[in-house]
């Protein structure tokens, strides 16, 4: 009996560790320009961070929006306090254009940017990308390549297919300022961007990201224009 129960509490913790998620700020806890602190009871963005400026850089910088919980590691830049969006951005400033705008999705680098027509950065921001796996469904990867926003929604926008109920009555999902490139999959602003892959394939993004690329960004498919050109890179195992 006692080496059943040690296999089971082997095999249980190989399966915890096997779907374990490293954050993505824990990346840069070596990088001479940054250093990483372990969340403590108690502490929260606002108290760590007393400006709108800052949590906003160091949430971009660690690739989340949730709310900070104790054993938590995010990382910190030494200088945050003169940093820019910019200056954090994981895309070039200037792009070789091909003459219209893009969004490029980087999954490896769990972000996303805004490039306008003569290639220069407008925006970035952090996303989350579809898991490797989601229960029964299995995989959930966002699929990777060239597209085009086909569709868009407002704020009240939601998933006609999660979450998924055992009765059938699948969605109702909050998608807020969703943008469809293919098929279900969307770009779409989400309260939970953990900082690793955890979607079911769509792209999520800070809800203000979202928002202004739904309502200030993209263009739809019509009057002369194509849809507004999405590339997705494939991410990385």
């Amino acid at each position: 009996m006692p080496h059943l129960l040690m296999f089971w509490l082997l095999v249980t913790l190989l399966f915890s560790q096997s779907f374990a998620q490293t954050r993505f700020g824990e990346r840069l806890c070596h990088h001479p320009d940054y250093f990483c602190l372990k969340i403590k009871y108690g502490e929260n963005w606002d108290t760590l961070f007393p400006t709108l400026e800052a949590q906003d850089v160091v949430k971009r910088i660690n690739r989340l929006n949730v709310a900070l919980k104790p054993g938590f590691i995010i990382a910190i830049p030494k200088n945050l306090d003169k940093l820019t969006i910019y200056d954090v951005a994981p895309f070039p400033r200037y792009i070789n254009s091909q003459g219209e705008k893009t969004i490029y999705i980087s999954q490896k680098n769990l972000a996303w940017a805004a490039y306008d027509a003569q290639g220069e950065l407008i925006w970035w921001g952090p996303i989350s990308p579809g898991m490797s796996h989601c229960g029964a469904r299995g995989e959930c990867h966002t699929p990777s390549g060239a597209f085009r926003i086909i569709r868009k929604q407002d704020i009240d926008c939601i998933s006609t297919a999660f979450p998924v109920r055992a009765d059938g009555n699948n969605g109702g999902a909050a998608m807020p300022y969703c943008m469809h490139f293919f098929r279900g999959f969307a770009l779409h602003g989400s309260s939970s961007v953990p900082g690793f892959p955890a979607s079911h394939g769509c792209v999520r993004m800070f809800i203000e990201d979202a928002q202004w690329l739904n309502e200030e960004f993209i263009e739809l498919p019509g009057n002369g224009f194509k849809g507004t050109r999405v590339i997705i890179d494939a991410l990385e195992t």
